[in-house]
Protein backbone atom coordinates (compact mmCIF):
# COMPACT_ATOMS: atom_id res chain seq x y z
CA UNK A 1 0.00 0.00 0.00
CA UNK A 2 1.00 3.58 -0.78
CA UNK A 3 1.79 6.10 1.79
CA UNK A 4 -0.76 8.83 2.38
CA UNK A 5 0.79 11.86 2.85
CA UNK A 6 -0.91 14.46 4.78
CA UNK A 7 -0.41 18.02 4.41
CA UNK A 8 -1.35 20.96 6.48
CA UNK A 9 -3.97 23.21 4.78
CA UNK A 10 -6.00 25.93 5.64
CA UNK A 11 -9.63 25.64 4.80
CA UNK A 12 -10.43 29.42 4.03
CA UNK A 13 -8.59 32.12 3.33
CA UNK A 14 -8.90 35.78 3.04
CA UNK A 15 -9.59 37.79 -0.41
CA UNK A 16 -8.69 40.92 0.93
CA UNK A 17 -8.73 42.49 -2.87
CA UNK A 18 -12.61 41.24 -2.40
CA UNK A 19 -13.05 42.54 1.23
CA UNK A 20 -11.67 45.95 -0.02
CA UNK A 21 -14.20 45.77 -2.93
CA UNK A 22 -17.30 44.55 -1.30
CA UNK A 23 -16.28 47.94 1.13
CA UNK A 24 -15.53 50.17 -1.55
CA UNK A 25 -18.70 49.22 -3.64
CA UNK A 26 -20.82 49.81 0.25
CA UNK A 27 -19.40 53.15 0.70
CA UNK A 28 -19.94 53.68 -2.77
CA UNK A 29 -23.81 52.63 -2.54
CA UNK A 30 -24.24 54.66 0.85
CA UNK A 31 -23.98 58.32 -0.84
CA UNK A 32 -25.03 57.48 -3.90
CA UNK A 33 -28.23 56.53 -1.54
CA UNK A 34 -27.81 59.74 0.32
CA UNK A 35 -27.57 62.21 -2.62
CA UNK A 36 -30.37 60.94 -4.05
CA UNK A 37 -32.79 60.97 -1.07
CA UNK A 38 -33.70 64.41 -0.63
CA UNK A 39 -36.43 63.58 2.50
CA UNK A 40 -33.44 61.63 3.99
CA UNK A 41 -31.20 65.14 3.44
CA UNK A 42 -34.11 67.73 4.83
CA UNK A 43 -34.78 65.25 7.63
CA UNK A 44 -31.01 64.73 8.48
CA UNK A 45 -30.90 68.65 8.26
CA UNK A 46 -33.57 69.54 11.03
CA UNK A 47 -31.58 67.11 13.06
CA UNK A 48 -28.92 69.06 12.99
CA UNK A 49 -30.46 72.32 13.46
CA UNK A 50 -31.76 70.43 16.57
CA UNK A 51 -28.37 69.60 17.59
CA UNK A 52 -27.26 73.10 17.07
CA UNK A 53 -29.45 74.48 19.41
CA UNK A 54 -28.79 72.04 21.95
CA UNK A 55 -24.90 73.08 21.25
CA UNK A 56 -25.91 76.83 21.82
CA UNK A 57 -27.62 75.69 25.18
CA UNK A 58 -24.50 74.05 26.30
CA UNK A 59 -22.45 76.71 25.87
CA UNK A 60 -24.90 79.06 27.43
CA UNK A 61 -25.58 80.82 24.30
CA UNK A 62 -29.10 80.72 24.25
CA UNK A 63 -31.57 83.62 25.28
CA UNK A 64 -33.03 83.76 28.64
CA UNK A 65 -36.42 81.78 28.52
CA UNK A 66 -37.20 83.30 31.95
CA UNK A 67 -36.74 87.01 30.98
CA UNK A 68 -39.83 88.82 30.49
CA UNK A 69 -40.24 90.18 26.78
CA UNK A 70 -43.63 91.53 26.14
CA UNK A 71 -47.10 91.43 28.42
CA UNK A 72 -48.70 88.47 29.99
CA UNK A 73 -50.22 85.86 26.71
CA UNK A 74 -49.36 88.57 23.98
CA UNK A 75 -50.57 86.95 20.21
CA UNK A 76 -47.76 85.78 17.73
CA UNK A 77 -46.02 88.86 15.82
CA UNK A 78 -43.07 89.33 13.54
CA UNK A 79 -40.45 89.97 16.22
CA UNK A 80 -37.53 87.73 16.74
CA UNK A 81 -38.47 86.99 20.64
CA UNK A 82 -42.42 86.77 20.00
CA UNK A 83 -42.84 84.86 17.00
CA UNK A 84 -44.64 82.61 19.30
CA UNK A 85 -46.42 84.62 21.04
CA UNK A 86 -45.84 84.73 25.19
CA UNK A 87 -46.52 83.18 28.22
CA UNK A 88 -48.52 84.09 30.90
CA UNK A 89 -45.60 85.39 32.65
CA UNK A 90 -44.85 87.48 28.99
CA UNK A 91 -41.70 85.24 28.57
CA UNK A 92 -41.21 84.24 25.07
CA UNK A 93 -42.45 81.27 23.97
CA UNK A 94 -39.65 81.17 21.17
CA UNK A 95 -37.13 81.12 24.09
CA UNK A 96 -38.72 78.14 26.34
CA UNK A 97 -39.08 76.12 23.09
CA UNK A 98 -35.17 76.43 22.26
CA UNK A 99 -34.66 75.58 26.01
CA UNK A 100 -36.60 72.52 25.88
CA UNK A 101 -35.10 71.54 22.49
CA UNK A 102 -31.82 71.22 24.62
CA UNK A 103 -33.22 69.12 27.00
CA UNK A 104 -35.04 67.12 24.25
CA UNK A 105 -31.89 66.37 22.49
CA UNK A 106 -29.75 66.24 25.87
CA UNK A 107 -32.25 63.65 26.48
CA UNK A 108 -32.33 61.66 23.86
CA UNK A 109 -28.02 61.26 23.22
CA UNK A 110 -27.48 60.44 27.59
CA UNK A 111 -30.40 57.77 27.20
CA UNK A 112 -29.26 56.47 24.06
CA UNK A 113 -25.64 56.68 25.29
CA UNK A 114 -26.28 54.75 28.25
CA UNK A 115 -28.63 52.00 27.12
CA UNK A 116 -26.88 50.95 23.53
CA UNK A 117 -23.89 49.73 24.98
CA UNK A 118 -25.57 47.52 27.56
CA UNK A 119 -27.86 45.87 24.78
CA UNK A 120 -25.23 45.88 22.34
CA UNK A 121 -22.48 43.48 25.12
CA UNK A 122 -25.25 41.89 26.56
CA UNK A 123 -27.12 40.61 23.99
CA UNK A 124 -23.30 39.75 22.23
CA UNK A 125 -22.55 37.54 24.98
CA UNK A 126 -25.79 36.29 25.06
CA UNK A 127 -26.10 35.13 22.00
CA UNK A 128 -22.81 34.09 21.18
CA UNK A 129 -21.69 32.14 24.42
CA UNK A 130 -25.26 30.49 25.16
CA UNK A 131 -25.96 28.21 27.96
CA UNK A 132 -25.53 29.69 31.77
CA UNK A 133 -24.72 33.16 30.77
CA UNK A 134 -27.72 33.29 28.31
CA UNK A 135 -30.16 31.77 30.25
CA UNK A 136 -29.13 34.79 33.19
CA UNK A 137 -29.29 37.58 30.52
CA UNK A 138 -32.69 36.47 28.93
CA UNK A 139 -34.50 35.59 32.44
CA UNK A 140 -32.88 39.56 33.41
CA UNK A 141 -34.35 41.16 30.61
CA UNK A 142 -37.81 39.20 31.22
CA UNK A 143 -38.37 40.20 34.40
CA UNK A 144 -37.35 44.05 33.11
CA UNK A 145 -40.02 43.73 30.63
CA UNK A 146 -42.72 42.28 32.79
CA UNK A 147 -42.91 45.89 34.09
CA UNK A 148 -44.98 47.82 32.12
CA UNK A 149 -42.70 50.81 31.07
CA UNK A 150 -44.42 53.96 32.71
CA UNK A 151 -44.36 52.18 35.64
CA UNK A 152 -40.23 51.62 36.30
CA UNK A 153 -39.79 54.89 34.82
CA UNK A 154 -41.81 56.64 37.29
CA UNK A 155 -40.28 53.97 40.05
CA UNK A 156 -36.60 54.72 39.01
CA UNK A 157 -37.95 58.56 38.47
CA UNK A 158 -39.25 58.80 41.85
CA UNK A 159 -36.33 56.95 43.48
CA UNK A 160 -33.44 59.40 42.19
CA UNK A 161 -35.21 62.54 42.19
CA UNK A 162 -37.01 64.26 39.36
CA UNK A 163 -33.46 66.05 37.70
CA UNK A 164 -32.58 65.25 34.10
CA UNK A 165 -30.03 62.84 34.87
CA UNK A 166 -32.42 60.67 37.17
CA UNK A 167 -34.82 60.78 34.10
CA UNK A 168 -31.85 59.38 31.74
CA UNK A 169 -31.35 56.66 33.84
CA UNK A 170 -34.95 55.44 34.20
CA UNK A 171 -35.14 55.19 30.60
CA UNK A 172 -32.14 53.64 29.83
CA UNK A 173 -33.20 51.23 32.43
CA UNK A 174 -35.44 49.65 30.16
CA UNK A 175 -34.52 51.05 26.75
CA UNK A 176 -31.85 48.49 26.31
CA UNK A 177 -33.89 45.38 26.47
CA UNK A 178 -35.11 45.74 22.58
CA UNK A 179 -31.96 46.00 21.19
CA UNK A 180 -30.11 43.36 23.55
CA UNK A 181 -32.99 40.97 21.52
CA UNK A 182 -32.40 41.66 18.97
CA UNK A 183 -28.31 41.67 19.02
CA UNK A 184 -28.49 38.07 20.75
CA UNK A 185 -30.82 36.78 17.95
CA UNK A 186 -28.51 37.91 14.97
CA UNK A 187 -25.44 36.14 17.14
CA UNK A 188 -26.98 33.21 17.55
CA UNK A 189 -27.75 32.98 13.80
CA UNK A 190 -24.10 34.59 12.64
CA UNK A 191 -22.05 32.41 15.35
CA UNK A 192 -22.52 29.06 13.10
CA UNK A 193 -21.76 31.23 9.97
CA UNK A 194 -18.60 29.93 7.59
CA UNK A 195 -16.94 33.26 8.24
CA UNK A 196 -16.68 32.78 11.94
CA UNK A 197 -15.67 29.65 11.85
CA UNK A 198 -13.13 30.18 9.21
CA UNK A 199 -11.98 32.79 11.68
CA UNK A 200 -11.61 30.79 14.28
CA UNK A 201 -9.72 27.89 12.20
CA UNK A 202 -6.82 31.00 11.51
CA UNK A 203 -6.56 31.37 15.49
CA UNK A 204 -9.10 34.41 16.34
CA UNK A 205 -10.17 34.70 19.65
CA UNK A 206 -13.68 35.17 21.65
CA UNK A 207 -12.91 38.75 21.69
CA UNK A 208 -11.90 39.22 18.11
CA UNK A 209 -14.94 36.86 16.72
CA UNK A 210 -17.21 39.01 18.86
CA UNK A 211 -16.40 42.44 17.89
CA UNK A 212 -14.42 42.77 14.70
CA UNK A 213 -16.52 39.81 12.78
CA UNK A 214 -19.76 39.17 13.48
CA UNK A 215 -20.42 42.63 15.31
CA UNK A 216 -19.86 44.62 12.01
CA UNK A 217 -22.15 42.89 10.68
CA UNK A 218 -25.08 43.44 12.91
CA UNK A 219 -23.88 47.03 14.03
CA UNK A 220 -26.80 48.14 11.25
CA UNK A 221 -29.40 47.27 14.12
CA UNK A 222 -27.77 49.40 16.75
CA UNK A 223 -27.53 52.28 14.54
CA UNK A 224 -31.19 52.11 13.40
CA UNK A 225 -32.15 51.38 16.95
CA UNK A 226 -30.42 54.46 18.37
CA UNK A 227 -32.65 56.70 16.26
CA UNK A 228 -35.84 55.24 17.33
CA UNK A 229 -34.09 55.47 21.10
CA UNK A 230 -33.86 59.29 20.77
CA UNK A 231 -37.63 59.50 19.44
CA UNK A 232 -38.82 57.20 22.09
CA UNK A 233 -36.56 58.91 24.73
CA UNK A 234 -38.38 62.37 23.31
CA UNK A 235 -41.61 61.33 24.04
CA UNK A 236 -41.20 59.66 27.14
CA UNK A 237 -39.54 62.59 28.45
CA UNK A 238 -42.84 65.01 27.11
CA UNK A 239 -45.27 62.04 28.73
CA UNK A 240 -43.32 61.64 32.12
CA UNK A 241 -43.07 65.83 32.67
CA UNK A 242 -46.69 66.27 31.66
CA UNK A 243 -47.53 63.51 34.53
CA UNK A 244 -45.53 65.63 36.86
CA UNK A 245 -42.18 63.20 37.28
CA UNK A 246 -40.16 64.52 35.08
CA UNK A 247 -38.06 67.52 34.23
CA UNK A 248 -38.40 69.77 37.25
CA UNK A 249 -35.87 72.04 37.02
CA UNK A 250 -35.51 73.57 33.77
CA UNK A 251 -38.14 74.33 30.56
CA UNK A 252 -38.80 71.18 28.61
CA UNK A 253 -41.83 70.39 26.03
CA UNK A 254 -43.48 68.36 28.76
CA UNK A 255 -43.84 71.78 31.20
CA UNK A 256 -45.08 73.66 28.59
CA UNK A 257 -47.72 70.76 27.09
CA UNK A 258 -49.00 70.57 30.90
CA UNK A 259 -49.91 74.18 30.68
CA UNK A 260 -52.09 74.34 27.48
CA UNK A 261 -55.00 73.05 29.40
CA UNK A 262 -55.55 75.74 31.10
CA UNK A 263 -54.35 78.16 28.38
CA UNK A 264 -56.63 76.70 25.62
CA UNK A 265 -59.82 77.65 28.08
CA UNK A 266 -58.76 81.38 27.29
CA UNK A 267 -58.19 80.81 23.40
CA UNK A 268 -54.55 80.87 23.97
CA UNK A 269 -53.58 78.30 21.43
CA UNK A 270 -49.98 79.31 20.10
CA UNK A 271 -48.08 78.07 22.90
CA UNK A 272 -49.31 74.22 21.85
CA UNK A 273 -48.91 74.89 18.01
CA UNK A 274 -45.33 76.00 18.85
CA UNK A 275 -44.71 73.07 20.74
CA UNK A 276 -46.76 70.40 18.79
CA UNK A 277 -44.37 71.65 15.45
CA UNK A 278 -41.23 71.55 17.31
CA UNK A 279 -41.69 67.55 18.52
CA UNK A 280 -43.48 66.48 14.89
CA UNK A 281 -40.52 68.20 13.12
CA UNK A 282 -37.99 65.89 15.15
CA UNK A 283 -39.94 62.95 15.18
CA UNK A 284 -40.69 63.00 11.46
CA UNK A 285 -37.03 63.44 11.00
CA UNK A 286 -36.07 61.00 13.37
CA UNK A 287 -38.20 58.49 11.82
CA UNK A 288 -37.67 59.07 7.86
CA UNK A 289 -33.37 58.92 9.05
CA UNK A 290 -33.44 55.73 10.73
CA UNK A 291 -36.11 54.12 8.21
CA UNK A 292 -32.96 55.50 5.39
CA UNK A 293 -30.22 53.59 7.22
CA UNK A 294 -31.79 50.84 8.17
CA UNK A 295 -32.24 50.37 4.23
CA UNK A 296 -29.13 51.58 3.50
CA UNK A 297 -27.05 49.51 5.97
CA UNK A 298 -28.41 46.20 6.39
CA UNK A 299 -25.04 44.08 4.76
CA UNK A 300 -28.05 41.56 3.65
CA UNK A 301 -29.05 44.13 0.69
CA UNK A 302 -25.56 43.86 -0.94
CA UNK A 303 -25.51 41.38 -3.52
Amino acid sequence: MGEVKVTNTIPFQYDTKKIVKIKNRFVRRFFSQIQNNKQFLFSSLIILFYVFVACLGWMNLLPDFQARVGVSYESPSLSFAKIFGTDIFGRSVFFKLLAGTQTAVTMGFVVTAIAVPIGLVLGSIAGYYGKTLDIFITWLYSVIASVPDILLLIAISYSLGKGLMAVCVAMAASYWISLCRMIRGEFIKHKESEYVLAAKLLGANDFVVIFKHILPNVIHIAIVTSSLMILNAIKAEVMLTYLGVGIQDGASWGAMISAVPGELTNEIWWSLAAVVSFMFLVIYALNVVGDTLRDILDPKLLN
